[in-house]
């Protein structure tokens, strides 16, 4: 069912091992026009993402078999699924779990229990942000999306600035780390950093920040 005035075919794949709460988004999601497919894993979803590519993963953190965290890495060493947005769903609202959750390569980190309207607003930024990247991969936004607002003095190291244009190419930490040959680790920590120094959020705004400011 579809609501009045939102037409959209856009495909998400819903990872979680809740079946009520996979019921639930799934309902609201598709409610709002969108095609949704379910996994109650990151190995099912794994299998799926070998038949189809779906245009946003919706995933929960804590699951058995193989967590969010695996299934994000996994997805964005693929050439094929890296540009794939990624919203994370998670009990764990610290904000080392929210720093992890993105450092690891998720684009957007959602805090259960959620509001439904909050999530399809997040869905759907992070669709028209990637159909832009895709569209015109290194020229920004449309002057109608207001630019991202970080602090005038902020000044990055060049390690720094290297790491934030490897993420507005849309690499995964491990990718720019064995470019950079250093550790994972040290690339979380750089990102980390990056966040605080510019009050941004996530990878996302980092990467708008960086074609912004003709950084990358």
């Amino acid at each position: 069912m579809k609501e009045n005035g939102v037409r959209t075919n856009k495909r998400l794949l819903l990872i979680d091992d809740d079946p009520n709460l996979i019921l639930l988004v799934k309902d609201y999601l598709e409610f709002r026009g969108y095609e949704v497919v379910t996994a109650e894993n990151g190995r099912e979803a794994l299998e799926i993402l070998e038949q189809h590519t779906p245009d946003m993963i919706i995933c929960d953190v804590m699951m058995p078999e193989m967590d969010g965290y695996a299934l994000v890495e996994h997805v964005r060493q693929d050439p094929r699924t890296s540009w794939i947005p990624v919203l994370f769903l998670s009990a764990k609202g610290q904000s080392q779990d929210r720093v992890k959750g993105l450092n690891t390569g998720a684009d957007v980190y959602m805090v259960k229990p959620f509001e439904p309207e909050e999530l399809v607003a997040q869905v759907e930024s992070s669709l028209k942000q990637a159909s832009r990247l895709i569209q015109h991969p290194g020229a920004g936004v449309p002057e109608a999306a207001p630019k991202i607002q970080v602090p005038f003095d902020v000044e990055l190291t060049p390690t720094e600035l290297k790491v934030v244009q490897f993420v507005a190419r849309g690499m995964a930490n491990r990718e720019i780390a064995e470019q950079l040959n250093v550790s994972q680790r040290t690339i979380e920590s750089h990102v980390s950093n990056m966040l605080g120094k510019t009050g941004l959020h996530n990878r996302t705004e980092l990467a708008r920040w960086a074609i912004e400011s003709s950084m990358a």
